[in-house]
């Protein structure tokens, strides 16, 4: 596949494309002599004749999409656009994982010199049955490339939704939407608080008060209850009255559904011209005004949730000089001050909605709320921060473990399935007494010691995308070479170091005429 001259990316299932695309020509030949010799076109068959011709339209499309390339470059061709990139042109051909409802697509991404990165539409892998000729492409692409171009990496750059290639308008627009509703939602404050004001200071109409002015006091009116329906699921609850008098029916609460019967007589009072309360012999419902507390919550929750997308978006720009497919830091971090800030925030502005606290103990309140906010924030920041490889070697708490006495147990992966590591069983590697082994958990127990004279450790690097989801976020990898074969290493930035550390002290026990590692970088 990597030795041939050509790659050419065509269409799966292409018969059923076809077929597909000649059933659409016949439903769009249906729909126009229904349209002219039947029913127009609101005939039933001429509606059916568009349906097909559409899901023609769109089976056409997805049938003539081509991607080939050879010595020049990268050929795409649909059915409304062609594209040419010659190989100078490109800089990297990338995997681009996007995440449907339970699948993972892999896409094609190609990295052009003046920064854009464009997708090519063939080859693409929606399942793992298609997913070994997707990798089978891709890698004839990237041999191409490398045979006439100069590709930037060389190893398969994976983005993913964890990865700082990925762009950021998803987040910043989702930030922006939650700021809008936050501040509309504040508007909204004092009109909702004048509202159940003037509501609490209503008196009733006196005798005499023109229509025009009776909106803004009480008036009553006398009614039967024909029946009462209680709502379910998401119905709203509903009064009715006998003879429609004075009015058809009104949505009540689900309670206040169940008070009344068929044939009680009821006294409503209204305000604004809307039923505010209805009141019985044994059951009386009022409205509920929303209080401008809840609405102030409301504002500060939206406030609060813009907070997340901002810190991811925040993060990707932090992390805009690291390579695409490196790992950023999660969000996580802010999270926690963000859910922090809204233990002490949102009690107080449901208490004062439309100004400050007056209060000394409200005050301290509010003084000891935005220091913990200001900490969390601070220590989100720096939990957050990208850490170097190079940084956890120099790391000097993590030398003077390394010569620690004693058996200790390290949260550590290898990312690869080998004969110390059957289908990869090992979630820690024990140290200390006895030879270093990977193991199912904190014991000793089905312990399989790891061949450390096989074993010559490479270069310490950040977390990639084509390392998996599964990996942390804030551990590092190690590159090791098993016999020829390379094997990954995952493990937190310090417990790493001590682990590789240990590999090759044990490895130069075993073989003394083995010379320190390679230098790594």
């Amino acid at each position: 596949m990597t030795d041939s001259p050509e790659v050419i990316c065509r269409p799966s299932r292409s018969r059923a494309g076809w077929f597909l695309v000649g059933l659409g020509a016949a439903g769009a030949a249906l729909a126009a002599v229904r349209a002219v010799y039947g029913g127009g076109l609101l005939d039933v068959w001429a509606a059916v004749g568009a349906l097909l011709a559409l899901l023609g339209l769109v089976c056409l499309y997805a049938a003539t999409v081509r991607v080939s390339a050879d010595s020049y470059g990268l050929r795409s061709r649909t059915l409304l656009r062609r594209r040419n990139m010659p190989w100078r042109d490109v800089a990297d051909l990338r995997a681009y994982v996007q995440y449907g409802r339970n699948q993972e697509i892999y896409r094609v991404s190609v990295l052009l010199r003046d920064g854009r990165t464009p997708r090519l539409p063939l080859p693409l892998s929606g399942s793992s049955d298609d997913r070994p000729d997707f990798d089978a492409k891709l890698d004839a692409l990237r041999a191409l490339h490398r045979r006439h171009g100069d590709p930037e990496s060389d190893h398969l750059p994976v983005l993913s939704y964890r990865t700082g290639g990925r762009g950021s308008t998803v987040s910043l627009v989702l930030c922006g939407l939650l700021l809008a509703g936050a501040v509309l939602a504040a508007l909204f404050v004092p009109v909702v608080e004048e509202e159940k004001a003037a509501w609490a200071a209503a008196t009733p109409c006196a005798a005499g008060t023109p229509a025009a002015e009776r909106g803004e006091c009480l008036t009553t009116r006398r009614a039967v209850i024909e029946r009462a329906e209680v709502g379910k699921a998401k119905r709203a609850s509903q009064l009715f009255f006998a003879d429609n008098r004075p009015l058809d029916h009104i949505e009540v609460s689900r309670e206040g559904a169940r008070g009344f019967r068929a044939g009680d007589s009821v006294e409503l009072t209204l305000w604004r011209h809307q039923v505010r309360e209805v009141t019985g012999e044994l059951h009386v419902w009022r409205e509920h005004f929303t209080g401008a507390g809840e609405v102030a919550v409301i504002a500060a929750l939206c406030a609060l949730g813009a907070g997340y997308p901002g810190a991811r978006f925040l993060l990707r720009r932090r992390g805009r000089r690291l390579p695409d497919d490196e790992v950023l830091p999660s969000a996580l971090p802010f999270a926690v001050a963000l859910a922090g800030t809204a233990l002490w925030l949102l009690p107080l502005c449901y208490r004062h909605p439309t100004g400050l606290p007056s209060s000394p103990m409200e005050i301290a309140w509010a003084a000891s709320g935005t220091v913990v906010t200001l900490g969390l924030l601070t220590w989100a920041w720096r939990t957050t921060r990208v850490r170097t490889p190079q940084e956890a070697e120099g790391n000097t708490a993590a030398e003077e473990l390394a010569g620690g006495k004693g058996e200790v147990f390290l949260a550590a992966r290898f990312l690869e399935h080998t004969d110390y590591n059957p289908n990869g069983f090992g979630t820690h590697i024990v140290l200390g007494d006895g030879p270093p082994s990977v193991t199912p958990g904190r014991g000793r127990f089905a312990a399989r010691p790891i061949p450390v004279e096989r074993l010559t450790v490479g270069n310490l690097r950040r977390v990639r995308g084509s390392d998996g989801d599964t990996v942390p976020r804030s551990w590092h990898i190690a590159e090791i070479d098993d016999a020829g074969r390379p094997v990954r290493l995952a493990a937190a930035p310090a417990d790493l170091v001590r682990i590789t550390a240990e590999l090759e002290r044990a490895r130069r026990r075993k073989d003394p005429a083995t010379g320190p590692g390679p230098s790594r970088s």
